[in-house]
């Protein structure tokens, strides 16, 4: 049977433009003489709709497009993820075939887990189905139907199917895509079964969605895979008859060799398409190379993220802080790869602590990107606050205040540059800073976009000299990557003043956000009990900073936000 696998990138609520592109990928398949061509979990609507799902206008546009495609003709039969509208609201896929919504069917497991709330939104489906097309059975599920070990895929392998697909909308995290085809295989192996997976790709707010779609033959072995972080019409031919023959083989312990259970839905069978391209050569394997180092995938990650939120919600510029240091100069990086250097704005605003050398460094960098560069000192500002609350602070001495003066005076001018050119301010902070709350609330928080807040700073090191590989073009000054990291708000400021080294804070924060583990835990690792205690103690005191930063793009498996809902007022300290 040939394949067509379209890994498109939808935008959410563009029904009519996400039409169309599905409407493309039909033709494409049917050039390429496909059977059978696949699209994304919600392909329709984009994933996730979250509340768009409680309107019933929504949801009636949605079934109003399905058919409009269904209607339309076109030799493959063609599975498309869709929000369906019944006695209530599933997470659907439909079988288009002879110009009607032949079948469709209802995803079983419903992830309430992460960043997933889908059982807010839709009812689980009975059961697994299948569907025979021609001489061959095909078994139908959505996403987190496969990644469950047994049903529904398991009971559509026992009930005949030789190919069991996914419509899958899976969001990226740092090796995903491996852990996903590894799961896979499993699943082909353990249900004799070949299995073709079809995601999506693309940035939807703080998700990226990394495609990396596949197929892969009963023994497990991947014969087919998709780019990952664009768009591909992914085709492959697939020889069922081989699956079909292991199973006779089968000794008879397999779950695959048992007879049929109950509980699976058979679909009315469906003649074999006569497609228009039939009998040409099958098509050249294409296995494409999953991107290597990890810093490589990360990156790509970030790009894509960055690019889509911009274009998807209409700006044409962006800018930001660009200090001299390790966050502001990834940032601009990525921007600059995501959008083209000529649409970032790098704004320089040097107070009486900013080095000259952290300034040069910044003009460098922007000049190397090709980014318009805007310098407005601050010091007359600092000026003018200190005249108008010397009354208010007679008596005291300098302390953390005039430090968060000079960040919220920064974030003041960047969002005034905003409002008055529509520009989108992208803030720099990252993972271990928000994690501690080393970011002032108005001041370095201040944006739409917080490019790197899942990153952690070890890992913002690790990607800026992978940027700076021989592969790349070295636009960050050695001397960013090699200055001990600071805010530069006091003379001599550092922050391992105030923060454990980070390389230690890492470690720490990957254990108590990323897997949950508690202090003793943590201590029994051989982390110091002062840096422990310390590395709690913030990060559970910042939570309300967290609440009030901007969105970020997800790339750890627990990112703040829908990953981790941590309640502001806890006295917990366990």
């Amino acid at each position: 049977m040939r394949l067509a696998l379209c890994q498109m990138n939808p935008t959410v609520g563009a029904i009519a433009a996400n039409a169309e592109r599905i409407r493309q990928g039909l033709r494409e398949a049917d050039e390429a003489g496909a059977e059978l061509v696949l699209f994304g979990e919600l392909a329709l609507t984009g994933y996730p709709p979250e509340d768009l799902l409680l309107r019933e206008h929504f949801l009636a546009d949605a079934r109003a497009a399905l058919s409009d495609l269904a209607a339309e003709n076109h030799s493959a039969v063609a599975v498309v993820g869709f929000p369906e509208r019944s006695e209530d609201v599933y997470n659907a896929a439909a079988v288009l075939a002879g110009g009607e919504v032949h079948a469709i069917y209802r995803k079983v497991h419903l992830p309430n887990y992460g960043v997933f709330d889908e059982q807010r939104y839709f009812q689980a489906g009975p059961a697994g189905a299948v569907i025979d097309i021609g001489e061959q059975r095909i078994g139908l599920t959505v996403c987190e139907d496969i990644w469950e070990p047994g049903p529904p895929a398991s009971e559509e392998a026992l009930a005949g199917a030789t190919l069991i697909i996914n419509i899958s909308a899976s969001p990226y995290h740092e090796g995903k895509g491996s852990e996903r085809e590894h799961m896979f295989a499993r699943r082909a192996r353990e249900d004799l079964a070949c299995v073709a997976f079809c995601a999506l790709v693309g940035g939807q707010d703080e998700l990226v969605f990394d495609g990396r779609s596949c197929v892969i033959d009963h023994t497990g072995e991947t014969i087919a895979r998709a780019a990952q972080f664009q768009e591909e019409m992914l085709i492959c031919d697939v020889n069922l008859e081989e699956a079909a023959a292991a199973r006779l083989r089968d000794s008879g312990q397999g779950p695959a060799a048992r007879r049929p259970e109950r509980g699976v839905e058979i679909f009315p069978a469906l003649p074999a398409p006569v497609p228009a391209a039939h009998g040409g050569a099958p098509p050249a394997r294409r296995m494409c190379e999953p991107l290597v180092p990890a810093e490589a995938e990360v990156y790509a990650a970030l790009t894509l993220g960055l690019r889509d939120y911009v274009h998807k919600n209409g700006f044409q510029q962006v800018l930001l802080g660009l200090s001299g240091g390790i966050d502001s100069a990834l940032v601009a990086c990525l921007a600059a790869d995501a959008l083209g250097g000529e649409r970032v704005n790098a704004v320089i605003m040097p107070s009486p602590y900013s080095s000259a050398a952290t300034q040069d460094d910044a003009r460098v960098l922007a000049a190397a990107l090709g980014a318009r560069t805007h310098e407005l000192g601050i010091e007359a500002v600092m000026g003018a606050y200190s005249e108008t609350l010397r009354a208010e602070f007679a008596g005291r001495e300098a302390d953390l205040t005039e430090e968060n003066l000079q960040a919220r005076i920064r974030g003041n001018l960047l969002m005034a540059l905003s409002n008055k050119f529509g520009w989108l301010v992208l803030a720099t902070g990252n993972k271990s800073e928000m994690s501690v709350g080393y970011t002032t609330l108005y001041g370095d928080l201040a944006g739409g976009f917080a490019v790197i807040k899942d990153v952690p700073k070890t890992l913002v090191y690790r990607l800026c000299a992978w940027r700076n590989s021989p592969s790349g073009s070295a636009p960050i000054p050695s001397s960013i990557i090699e200055r001990a990291p600071s805010a530069e708000l006091r003379p001599d400021q550092r922050d391992e003043d105030s923060l454990p080294p980070y390389e230690l804070l890492d470690r720490i924060l990957f254990g108590y956000i990323e897997l949950d583990q508690g202090r003793d835990q943590l201590i029994a690792q051989g982390l110091g009990a002062e840096e422990v205690d310390r590395t709690i103690r913030l990060v559970d005191l910042a939570e309300y900073k967290r609440r009030q930063a901007p969105p970020g793009i997800k790339v750890t498996p627990r990112a703040f936000g829908r990953d981790r809902r941590m309640p502001i007022t806890n006295r917990y300290r366990g």
